[in-house]
């Protein structure tokens, strides 16, 4: 089982391509990481927060209609986010946040505890008052299962930079598998280059880290490898979610390679070149599959298919990880 913590809103989408008016869609970085693996075929829980009103009614049915099993701990207005388009297709955010789990501390910590994969990140690594309880929740889960985190930095909800690389960093250090985005980390670390502070990630724990770069490709780095590739080549409607549906896919590849909870974190730290390629291939044709139609719309399993074979020999694939 997957348990996903972490903050579901409304992204309420302004496309000036598409002449006035706005439109509504579930959303979240967790939401969305929820939503992807469980369309992957993954059995996932969100731990989250909105209300009985009509953008939570919104989530709720989204999420159920997905296969998500929610547990919700709060009670005020469902949070929203006002996305923008550029005439490229990138999203710039407005925000009307809450994120506060206290109201359901034993369901989430029951589900934490029995699940295999525990992941986080976002507004939900950050937002008081319940950073806290994440971080909790994720310290209690880590015995039994293995653990992610996407910092996924919004600089309008958290604008210090520097309480928010704090935050990140002690997420980083609990975690098995880091994912951020080249945007994430020019904010964080504005003096040193995205790989620096990938080797520097990896230096505090994690099995695995790894960056997107938009149309560039994701990279891949572990103790064992490093792997980069070009992203696929598509025709772009927008980006939104596209990074959340890479880190579920990643999140897929490793369940199918027997890389998740307690009994898999061996073999997660030991993972062969050629496996790291695949598992960058997976995600990034997920991220692709995103970025081919409006808003955050995660291929399912029929669509994406099984994580590729090993392809060592691929351009650009796997050199020997920098120390």
């Amino acid at each position: 089982m997957i348990t996903v913590i972490g903050e579901s809103l409304v992204d309420i989408i302004s496309d000036p391509r598409q002449g006035e008016g706005t439109q509504a869609h579930p959303g979240g970085s967790p939401l969305n990481v929820a939503v992807g693996s469980a369309r992957l075929g993954l059995p996932t829980t969100l731990v989250t927060h909105f209300a009985e009103d009509r953008y939570g009614i919104m989530l709720e049915e989204h999420l159920h209609s997905n296969g998500v099993t929610v547990i919700s701990g709060g009670s005020e207005p469902t949070s929203t986010a006002t996305a923008t388009l550029s005439p490229d297709g990138a999203a710039t955010y407005a925000f009307n946040i809450t994120w506060d789990i206290n109201g359901a501390s034993l369901p989430a910590l029951a589900a934490v505890q029995g699940s295999t994969h525990v992941h986080t990140g976002s507004i939900a690594a950050v937002f008081s008052p319940g950073d806290q309880a994440t971080l909790v929740l994720v310290e209690a889960a880590r015995e039994h299962s293995t653990i992610s985190f996407d910092p996924n930095c919004r600089p309008g909800i958290s604008p210090d930079v520097a309480a928010a690389r704090t935050q990140a960093e002690l997420f980083v250090a609990a975690s098995d598998i880091v994912k951020a985005s080249d945007e994430d980390l020019a904010w964080l670390y504005p003096h040193r280059r995205p790989e620096e502070t990938l080797e520097a990630w990896l230096e505090l724990g994690p099995a695995i880290v790894a960056l997107t770069r938009g149309a560039a490709g994701p990279v891949i780095l572990a103790r064992t490898g490093r792997v980069e590739m070009p992203a696929e080549a598509i025709t772009v409607a927008d980006t939104v979610g596209a990074g959340d549906s890479f880190m579920a896919a990643l999140i897929s590849g490793l369940a199918q390679l027997g890389a998740l909870g307690a009994g898999g974190r061996q073999r997660l730290q030991s993972l062969a070149p050629d496996q790291l390629h695949s598992l960058a291939a997976y995600a990034n044709r997920a991220a692709g599959i995103t970025c081919s139609r409006p808003g955050a719309n995660p291929p399912r399993s029929t669509e994406l298919g099984p994580l590729p074979a090993a392809a060592p020999d691929a351009a650009r694939g796997p050199q020997p990880a920098k120390r």
